[in-house]
């Protein structure tokens, strides 16, 4: 982790130095409002205490935390592994560290396997230009933008072209990501990200690589050192996520979501709903950002890291890991145990405590009817068409607080779930 170069002073600490900004970007960025608050921030002192000898850790207690006051820079990469289901609290340090070294091992691998197909994967460098052309043929001309190396013979498994196909688009999105951090203007880190995202694609051709998931992947890069770890930590993220992405020829993933926005809207403000059903707007289709990359053009690089970390803990659920690791025993998971019950984040735990097991909105759809809920009298006076929504939606860029956000959006699902239940 990066904690030099230009930064700015927060609260008495320099926390933005642990994200240091290019200084030819510095007025561009969006001023970072996250401040670590004694007593509330998840402390690295405070973190490592909530481990027992053996490594089991106090998840109530630093959900507790987190849900107050974020997570200190210093050890955020090491809590989203927990809290995305990386690592079972319950578990061992020993434990931990064997599964650790096994799912390193078993990127390390994937790695290689891609390797031996395109040999520029690992190499430090990615490309930015075709490798093959759409019909599989070898094209005839390298350049510098594929660093001079091209499919030597024609390629007939689909899979194999539909991935190489994709690895110049890629390349285009990790040259855009982050672009404003000094991190990325190495390029070895950006080549970090290209080979995540390219051996991520590898290895989920149903989804395949959608624009948005450079943007998920970024922080764990920076956050993580270890590249097998930052890729794990992706994979956990891209388990909440992966169905926003999932795009066929008439629909796209995230429409799931946007309806589910609109169903909030209609319920909890329907004079809203009203107004941009006649702007033309009722598909919500302007919040398709937001949802897909979370929320990552609305705020500074830290705020949007705080504002998930916020999600994620009032959306924990105690058992994920085991979900993720052993799906077949999915529905055998005691909620009901009043014990267990506190170890869930808030959010979740309302969904529990109402007998709601099924699959259920997400924090995000709420967090974004909290934005749309601070602009109310602004898109009711104001917008006379869609193009008046997205302009008075992109000026809150940098003027969002993250945890006054997830303040509303629980106040929002509480009345929706009020409502809902009346109807």
């Amino acid at each position: 982790m990066i904690c030099c170069g230009y930064m700015w002073k927060s609260g008495g600490e320099d926390l933005q130095g642990f994200y240091p900004v290019r200084s030819e970007y510095v007025a561009d960025v969006p001023r970072t409002r996250f401040k670590s608050r004694a007593g509330k921030t998840l402390s690295a002192r405070r973190w490592h205490a909530a481990f027992t000898e053996d490594g089991n850790l106090d998840m109530e207690r630093v959900l507790r935390r987190i849900q107050r006051g974020g997570i200190h820079p210093s050890i955020k990469g090491e809590v989203w592994e927990f809290l995305l289901g990386g690592y079972d609290p319950d578990s061992t340090f020993e434990e931990r560290n064997i599964l650790r070294n096994h799912r390193r091992e078993q990127y390390y691998a994937w790695k290689e396997e891609c390797r031996r197909m395109v040999p520029l994967i690992g190499s430090g460098k990615f490309v930015t230009m075709a490798v093959v052309a759409e019909d599989g043929q070898p094209l005839e001309e390298s350049s510098v933008e594929n660093q001079g190396w091209l499919v030597k013979t024609a390629i007939t498994d689909k899979r194999l072209l539909q991935w190489m196909l994709v690895l110049s688009q890629i390349g285009l999105d990790v040259v855009r990501t982050d672009r404003y951090l000094s991190f990325y203007e190495n390029e070895s880190n950006q080549a970090r990200l290209w080979d995540i995202l390219s051996i991520y694609t590898w290895l989920n051709p149903d989804i395949g690589y959608v624009q948005g998931m450079n943007d998920i992947c970024s922080p764990m890069i920076i956050l993580l050192e270890d590249e097998a770890d930052a890729f794990w930590c992706f994979e956990r993220a891209m388990r909440r996520l992966r169905e926003n992405f999932r795009t066929t020829a008439t629909s796209m993933g995230v429409q799931t979501q946007l309806g589910m926005l609109s169903q909030v809207i209609k319920t909890v403000d329907p004079r809203l709903h009203q107004h941009l059903e006649d702007l033309d707007g009722g598909e919500y289709l302007f919040a398709i950002r937001m949802l897909m990359v979370l929320f990552r053009r609305e705020f500074s690089f830290l705020d949007a890291l705080y504002l998930w970390e916020l999600m994620w803990a009032m959306e924990y659920n105690p058992n994920l890991f085991a979900s993720y690791e052993k799906p077949e025993n999915r529905n055998n998971f005691s909620q009901q145990d009043p014990r267990l019950l506190k170890k869930y984040g808030k959010f979740e735990r309302k969904y529990v405590k109402s007998g709601h097991n099924e699959q259920h909105n997400t924090l995000a759809v709420f967090v974004v009817a909290s934005v749309l809920e601070t602009k109310n009298k602004r898109l009711l006076k104001e917008a006379k068409g869609l193009d008046d929504v997205v302009q008075i939606l992109g000026d809150i860029a940098g003027n969002l607080d993250a945890r006054k956000a997830c303040k509303e959006a629980l106040k929002i699902h509480e009345k929706f779930l009020k409502k809902a239940n009346r109807q």
